[in-house]
């Protein structure tokens, strides 16, 4: 019985220690190298350089009163739509207390001479009807009598404007009450019921009652560093894309690039503006910020391939094409544009053939 359980244990120490070189064996011999395959595909390749900037509307107006006074009412919202002479605002006119002294004085100097003058005027009428005084003289009286109705009638019609804003024998509608100039959205109301105004004049750019766009013609305008710009020009296509309006993207058209660049940043930077084609069923917002791809070049659906598939010896491409299972050749290919991920093929594989998988290190 003992001799039986020496065997066994011998037996076993036996198939450990054969196990043992087995496994150092196994795990010795290399294992044989599987390589992936890819095949090119048909795609666009698009070359382009990307600006920054913000959308807003190419017609932007600042409706500024006439009048200097106080916001009386406001008859609008921000968002609605005006048309050409739509009612805005009202404002009611505080004239200065020296002016309007002045011009109420003048008013009643003006009625003073000229309740004289037609004194003097009807004497000189009745007396040129009795043959007594020559035409000369009455006419000379009749002249003074016509200038000082007329300055009766200037006088009323500045008090009236320093007091009103407006004369009595204006057609026009009231310079109190703020219209709009233009057919469009209100994007922005800075004032409010109660708030002093100060009309638009030579020396001041006057209070904004309102702001008013036209939201049917959108503009970008952004800014490109100077090492693309020269990349690019007039009349070359961008591909738009808005921070607030996801997966959807706006084609527009370059028509303007700054013929001056301004540093930022330690960087020149050249201001950049394209008309943007609007789609029916997106709004633009004015000032949403935007990035704009510029297309510099594109190929429409040509044979590419990811460039980390190239290998380059000396000036040439080629990739491994398989040829068999687990067999490759070098094919030398001539490539063309490239968007800096995937790259154009123009001719040395097509779309069937298996291109071998170079793993990075």
């Amino acid at each position: 019985m003992k001799a039986f359980f020496k065997i066994l244990i011998a037996l076993i120490i036996l198939g450990i220690f054969g196990y043992t070189l087995y496994f150092l064996w196994a795990k010795s011999q290399e294992k044989p190298v599987v390589f992936e395959t890819t095949q090119a595909t048909q795609a666009n390749i698009i070359k382009k350089t990307t600006a920054t900037g913000t959308v807003k509307p190419r017609k932007e107006i600042e409706i500024k009163p006439k009048v200097s006074g106080i916001i009386d009412e406001i008859f609008v919202e921000e968002g609605q739509i005006l048309h050409k002479g739509d009612l805005i605002a009202r404002v009611t006119i505080i004239p200065d207390m020296v002016n309007l002294n002045n011009a109420e004085s003048r008013v009643e100097r003006a009625r003073i001479q000229l309740k004289f003058i037609e004194t003097v005027y009807n004497r000189q009428k009745e007396l040129f009807e009795k043959n007594v005084i020559a035409r000369s003289e009455f006419d000379e009286a009749e002249t003074n009598y016509q200038n000082s109705q007329e300055e009766l009638n200037s006088a009323i019609g500045n008090l009236e404007l320093i007091r009103d804003g407006q004369t009595s024998k204006a057609k026009s509608t009231t310079n109190t009450l703020i219209t709009s100039t233009i057919e469009g959205m209100i994007l922005e109301i800075p004032v409010e019921e109660g708030n002093s105004v100060i009309e638009s004049n030579t020396f001041n750019d006057g209070t904004t009652i309102a702001t008013v766009a036209d939201m049917g013609e959108m503009i970008f305008e952004g800014k490109i560093d100077e090492s693309e710009v020269g990349k690019i020009k007039e009349g070359m296509p961008l591909i738009l894309t808005i921070g607030a309006i996801e997966n959807t993207e706006f084609e527009a058209l370059l028509e303007h690039i700054s013929p001056k660049g301004v540093e930022e940043n330690g960087a020149v930077q050249f201001e950049i503006r394209a008309k943007v084609q609007l789609r029916s069923d997106q709004f633009i917002r004015a000032g949403y910020s935007a990035n704009a791809a510029i297309v510099l070049d594109r190929r429409d659906q040509v044979i590419s391939i990811n460039e980390s598939l190239l290998q380059f010896e000396k000036d040439s491409a080629f990739v491994e094409v398989e040829i068999r299972p687990q067999e490759f050749e070098k094919r030398w290919i001539k490539t063309g544009l490239s968007d800096g991920i995937s790259i154009e093929v123009i001719e040395g594989i097509s779309s069937t053939d298996k291109i071998k998988i170079i793993k990075q290190q």
